[in-house]
């Protein structure tokens, strides 16, 4: 099969053919059909993940069709049209009997602990438990970019913040989960502030339905603006970016008892993050983590799409052949992008 190679990280990406993956017991075989490009993908490839080993094929966000299922494999068969989340749960652990698949201690994830899915073909260990059947009004592309962006902001907004309607919620990093975020909490019936450097994607955020949003360029502080606009300061914030700056000003435009919740990855140099910890205290706030989404959590989301409420569509901003997805993932060095890129063509 063709696929994205990876032999040294940070080193340049090139698309090779390699051997087709086996099929595991439990698991089954996809064949790809679209795959989305993140910047997850992107701190694989600079090697901040220690799951990642050498040789890779990266890739995490997909939908595509079931070529094969193993044995053991009791709810899939070959021309089943799915998608999953990106943390795989065990499935027999307690963590997973509790429903809390992705922080399963014993996950699997494509892309990190095992080859991706830039590429024809993936496998996937413990199928009946992460599988997630693709409703026939759902197209590829529009499936995979839910893979790991929306679903791990529809957690962090719904499930981990509580969002109520009305409330008032602040999405610092416009990118393509930060713009997942902005949706799917105007979805919800939210009043959404959307926080980025770049103009652009300022936009973008009021096309999804950012109620305001605020520009932080040149080093301008956007927490007295926010908590203007909001009289008061919001209910949710959440530092989609995952760098200090934006995550101490997430967690100081809360309002008394506001809830801050962490989708950004923290990672390499920004790994340990001082929290302005007194302001905690003194205003009881919320200081949540979010990390992807369980399978079982998807029709709930699906709902949404299907009502109208969550376009997916709206957040893609490129399709791409997988030739292209290595410079793809360079841009993200310069944080070029604006929405979420899509490989359909393999």
């Amino acid at each position: 099969m063709k696929a994205v190679w990876m032999e040294q990280f940070g080193a340049a990406l090139t698309v090779a053919t390699v051997a087709d993956p086996a099929t595991p017991p439990d698991g089954v075989v996809i064949k790809v059909m679209a795959s989305g490009v993140c910047r997850s993908d992107w701190h694989a490839w600079m090697g901040h993940d220690p799951d990642v080993g050498l040789p890779h094929v990266p890739g995490h966000e997909l939908a595509g069709i079931v070529e094969d299922a193993g044995p053991q494999v009791q709810r899939w068969q070959r021309g089943d049209r799915v998608t999953l989340p990106f943390c795989c749960g065990c499935g027999s652990c307690s963590v997973c009997h509790r429903g809390d698949q992705q922080v399963c201690p014993d996950q699997y994830q494509p892309g990190f602990s095992g080859w991706g899915s830039f590429a024809q073909y993936v496998a996937v260990p413990h199928a009946d438990t992460n599988l997630v059947r693709l409703p026939e009004t759902l197209d590829f592309v529009s499936a995979a970019s839910l893979g790991c962006r929306v679903i791990t902001a529809f957690r962090g907004v719904i499930d981990q913040g509580r969002t109520l309607p009305g409330e008032w919620v602040a999405v610092h990093g416009c990118g393509g989960v930060g713009l997942a975020a902005v949706a799917i909490a105007a979805a919800a019936g939210a009043c959404v502030v959307g926080i980025d450097i770049m103009p652009r994607k300022l936009e973008l955020a009021r096309n999804l339905g950012a109620a305001a949003v605020v520009d932080a360029g040149n080093g301008a502080d956007p927490v007295p603006e926010i908590i203007d606009i909001t009289g008061g300061g919001v209910q949710v914030s959440i530092d989609a970016l995952g760098h200090p700056a934006t995550c101490r000003n997430s967690i100081r435009c809360l309002t008394r008892r506001g809830r801050h919740v962490q989708i950004g990855l923290t990672l390499a140099e920004h790994a340990q993050v001082p929290v302005p910890m007194n302001e905690i205290i003194a205003r009881e706030l919320e200081i949540l983590g979010s990390h992807g989404m369980q399978a079982h959590r998807f029709p709930d989301l699906l709902r949404m799409i299907e009502s109208g409420a969550l376009q997916p569509a709206r957040l893609i901003g490129k399709r791409l052949p997988l030739e292209d997805a290595p410079a793809e993932l360079e841009a993200m060095t310069r944080f070029e992008q604006e929405g979420v890129a899509v490989i359909d063509r393999f």
